[in-house]
Parts: structure tokens; C-alpha cells; sequence
């Protein structure tokens, strides 16, 4: 199972996992901002999107990717062998 690692001062409001990918939705109470981190154990991956605070959490809870992407974090594309298709 992976799991996201909260630090002192951090609290996890939200998280879930599926397929050795891990989102969770923390609240940093020093700061009282909010951040989604996502770890992707197949590709290595780990990204932490800090909320502006017109973000909806839980939209960005949701759809990471999709908020990293309007930010212009770049990811590298992995296929899968059973998502090959013989041409």
C-alpha cells in the first residue's frame, strides 16, 4: 500500500489510492494552507500543488493532474504493456 507522508503540523483531510497512485488533501495549520500531494509508486513521481485560496479542495483533491497541467507541470507519458496495441 503507498502511502503520503504528513509532517508535524500537518493534517490529512482527505485521501485516497488506487493502482500504486496516492492522493491526499493536507492542511498545513502553521500556514492554514492547503495542498494536495500525489506519489505515483509505478513512475516514481511526486508532486505537491500548494491551493490558492480560490482553488476548491476538493476539485483539486479529484483532479490533480488536470490542475498541475493549467499549471504547467510537464509529466512524462508511461505506457503500460497491456495498453500497447499492435498496429
Amino acid at each position: 500500500m503507498t502511502s503520503v507522508t504528513a509532517y508535524q503540523g500537518t493534517r490529512e483531510l482527505a485521501f485516497r489510492s488506487n493502482d500504486g497512485m496516492a492522493v491526499a488533501l493536507l492542511w498545513h495549520t502553521a500556514t492554514d494552507l492547503l495542498s494536495v500531494v500525489v506519489s505515483d509508486s509505478r513512475t516514481g513521481e511526486t508532486f505537491e500543488l500548494v491551493l490558492d485560496r480560490d482553488d476548491h479542495a476538493m476539485d483539486v483533491f479529484h483532479h490533480p493532474y488536470a490542475y498541475a497541467a493549467h499549471r504547467g507541470l510537464e509529466f512524462a507519458l508511461v505506457l503500460r504493456e497491456e495498453e500497447l496495441v499492435a498496429a
